[in-house]
């Protein structure tokens, strides 16, 4: 599949994605936000992809929304900004949900919906000089459909200060509050989400994806409500034909069948 805004790239089980509108810092318009749906349904409908990675061509990741979608926004009705808004949370939603692990790899700037993207990420890697911010109160509007996201990764807290401020912040402290999981120089970003790439690669595809789903299930239960489901998914895992081949794979001292990795 062509885009317009994006660039793709496989190589082998490995998708890597590239927002590609550096002339307006990968900034998000109405047909970004369609490419990026189609692009989730096209890798959710992919057996073959077990890794994918999202960056940003230019300087930056991303900085938010166009300018120009922005301007276009003023004159929306209330219907036309509720059919604008149910289509970027449609597009969170279906990154949100992919499910095989998606690596963010920020470089430069992370800001708005930059910041919601990153929030989708199962793991972050920023350039220890990455800027973020949910800045959205300061054009007088709100990280309404990020917040689900941003929530789940940051909690409570540093949401009060970071979406009532819009203030930025560097990656060191996006790293304390979960919005990163690894901070580095710019030289060694790629070799860092590599790493990340590799461990994913060493383990079980279907596991990952049954995890995945099991996190937001188990996140809003208590540990007894819980049981019962975890039980069950822990028992199916086990005699599961990835679950036999792990277990005989340690026991026999070899990589199990589906291990890829690169690492000895």
């Amino acid at each position: 599949m062509s885009y317009e805004t994006l660039l793709t790239r496989r190589d082998g089980v490995v998708e890597y994605m590239t927002l590609n509108r550096p002339d307006v810092r990968n900034a998000f318009n109405e047909a970004m936000i369609a490419e990026l749906t189609a692009w989730a349904a096209s890798i959710n409908a992919d057996d073959d992809v077990r890794v994918a990675v999202i960056a940003g061509a230019g300087k930056v990741f991303s900085a938010g929304a166009d300018i120009t979608w922005m301007a276009n926004a003023l004159n929306y009705t209330h219907d036309e900004n509720v059919r604008d808004a149910n289509a970027a949370a449609r597009m969170f939603a279906a990154l949100d949900t992919l499910p095989i692990p998606l690596v963010g790899r920020v470089h430069g700037a992370a800001l708005g919906g930059g910041a919601g993207l990153s929030a989708v990420c199962d793991v972050v890697v920023a350039d220890e000089n990455a800027v973020f911010g949910f800045s959205e109160v300061k054009l007088g509007i709100l990280p309404a459909v990020i917040s689900p996201y941003a929530l789940a990764k940051i909690g409570r807290s540093a949401a009060r200060e970071l979406f009532l401020t819009g203030m930025r912040f560097n990656a060191a402290r996006a790293k304390d509050i979960g919005l990163a999981h690894a901070v580095v120089p710019l030289d060694q970003l790629d070799a860092k989400v590599e790493m990340y790439v590799d461990e994913f690669l060493g383990a079980a595809p279907d596991a990952i994806s049954t995890a995945k789903a099991l996190i937001p299930r188990v996140w809003t239960r208590g540990a007894f409500d819980a049981a019962g489901l975890t039980a069950e998914a822990i028992a199916a895992q086990r005699i599961s034909k990835e679950g036999q081949e792990g277990l005989r794979a340690f026991l026999e001292k070899r990589k199990a069948s589906w291990d890829v990795s690169r690492k000895s």
